[in-house]
């Protein structure tokens, strides 16, 4: 089989969306089948092109797995803003594209995109009928509904209007529409996808790479936390993620003596963070970390933050999750009753509304004093992570379900 992956980010050393792509590449080039990639360059979380790779315009390149990777321009816009985010993508679609109309050479028997972007959507459809394979469509985020719903984009008048109504006329032409969780599976139905075409594609984790740890972390060594409590957020540091709260959380133990907080990572929002924490001796930042230190960096904390914007539960389901919850620490999550977030953490963490900041704080008062209830809901969080989100049981079913499109089989 041979299966072609058009998506904006494809950084298999990164986290998020890029890793995900990377890994599932290479595990499908390692289980036989021939694997495509058009992507851009690294540029994500940082929001500029990688240094090794800004003298390029288009570039081929084979990975470790023996998938073959096509490297495309875009623009990057150093301050993204609703507008800009638009051109940066669209400026994808159009270098994307001559890549894109070379695959129908190649016979490709799946064309698989990822949202975000949906700017994708539209080539993904067209090579993948021009040349007979099937479509396939894969949401990580419900990007459009999130974008008029978090206020980057103005949720009335003509441009939702129209973006919707695109939205609608592209998905409903793909073969299968897959989702992260069963919520988000159910949205997709509202999106006129035949049920039969819906399908459940968790992210995963490699849960014998991130795994609980005994004694103390190199970091909790070099940073001198080896007596605090470590409450950390890791991450993307990004304007739509909900991150407002991390100060003022910081702010409110600024007196106790045993906590600490540890964020890590880089994005558009870091900068107003770094100024809001300014002085704060409870407050270590450190900028995203190598993939080799991840299951270090996850065992170090004894809480992780997990914050989200209201309404956006629903709408994207974090694939840091995945790694908080290996690593068989409580997860503190920022969330409503009854979306998948809040489902997934409850009884492995805490959930707390999105607009209750006192709340938050008491929340976590109440973990960071209580070392039992987070040893009981860390090996919680632990044993959900082996049983549902493993890597190998997660593609071996996606392998099962790409097989079947390719063959016409509907389960």
């Amino acid at each position: 089989m041979h299966i072609l992956i058009y998506g904006l980010n494809y950084a298999p050393e990164l986290t998020g969306i890029g890793k995900y792509t990377g890994e599932m590449s290479d595990w499908l080039a390692a289980r036989g089948h021939k694997v495509t990639v058009v992507t851009a360059p690294p540029y994500y979380p940082a929001w500029r092109v990688r240094e090794d790779y800004r003298s390029s315009s288009y570039r081929v390149e084979k990975t470790p797995g023996k998938a073959t990777v096509f490297r495309v321009p875009l623009w990057v816009p150093e301050r993204p803003t609703g507008v800009k985010r638009v051109l940066h993508l669209a400026s994808f679609m159009l270098s994307s594209l001559p890549a894109m109309l070379l695959q129908p050479l190649f016979q490709p028997d799946v064309v698989w995109t990822v949202e975000p972007t949906f700017f994708s959507a539209p080539i993904a459809l067209g090579v993948a009928r021009f040349c007979g394979a099937k479509a396939w469509l894969h949401v990580q985020d419900f990007e459009i509904d999130a974008a008029f719903d978090l206020g980057l984009l103005p949720a009335d008048g003509l441009v939702h209007r129209m973006a919707l109504g695109l939205e609608l006329l592209f998905t409903r032409g793909f073969d299968r529409v897959s989702s992260i969780s069963p919520r988000m599976v159910e949205r997709a139905l509202t999106k006129e996808v035949e049920p039969q075409h819906a399908l459940l594609f968790p992210n995963w984790v490699d849960v014998e790479a991130v795994y609980p740890m005994e004694g103390v972390t190199r970091y909790r060594r070099e940073l001198g936390l080896e007596d605090k409590i470590v409450v950390m957020y890791s991450g993307n540091l990004g304007t739509k993620q909900g991150l407002e709260c991390l100060a003022p959380l910081a702010k409110a133990f600024a007196e106790d003596a045993h906590v600490h907080f540890l964020f890590c990572g880089d994005g558009s929002f870091r900068p107003l963070l770094e100024t809001e924490v300014a002085g704060l001796e409870n407050v270590t930042l450190l900028p995203l970390q190598p993939v080799e230190m991840l299951n270090e960096l996850l065992n170090t904390a004894d809480v992780h933050l997990l914050p989200q914007r209201a309404g956006a539960a629903d709408l994207v389901m974090p694939s840091k999750l995945t790694g908080m919850l290996a690593s068989g620490r409580p997860v503190l999550a920022t969330a409503e009753k009854g979306t998948q977030v809040a489902d997934v953490v409850e009884g492995r963490g805490v959930v707390v509304g999105a607009e209750s900041p006192q709340c938050l704080v008491k929340a976590l008062h109440m973990l960071t004093e209580n070392g039992e209830l987070r040893a009981q809901m860390g090996a919680e969080a632990r044993a959900y992570a082996v049983e549902h989100m493993g890597r190998e049981q997660v593609l071996r079913r996606f392998e099962r379900d790409l097989l079947d499109v390719v063959a016409g089989v509907v389960r």
